[in-house]
């Protein structure tokens, strides 16, 4: 059975919104998030090494929420950490590289 790796249409809908952010604050992310960004904002199928490794950013950077100097979420004046979670597809983006993670061990 082939697995559809296609980023849903939300992921790459974050991923357009943290692009937008990081251009227009100038703040946020790595050369490699603005990568992954693009890719999702394109819906570009997602190899299994990519869904390990958009897993693997979300399990490090959860931590990034608590920041204190700045709201999360806030679009106003936005985190380098809530811009880069954005990148790599958001709440969404955790959601779906997680549920693609487990599904290809099961």
């Amino acid at each position: 059975m082939t697995v559809d790796r296609t980023p849903p249409e939300a992921v790459a809908r974050n991923a357009r919104r943290g692009l937008e952010l990081h251009d227009k604050f100038g703040r946020g992310g790595t050369d490699v998030g603005l990568h992954r960004a693009q890719s999702l904002a394109a819906r570009k199928p997602a190899s299994v090494h990519d869904v390990e490794t958009i897993s693997s950013y979300f399990a490090r950077h959860a931590v990034d929420k608590q920041a204190k100097t700045y709201k999360w979420g806030d679009e106003t004046d936005p985190s380098p950490g809530f811009v880069a979670w954005l990148l790599w597809g958001g709440d969404e983006g955790r959601a779906w590289a997680d549920e693609l993670k487990a599904a290809a061990k099961a």
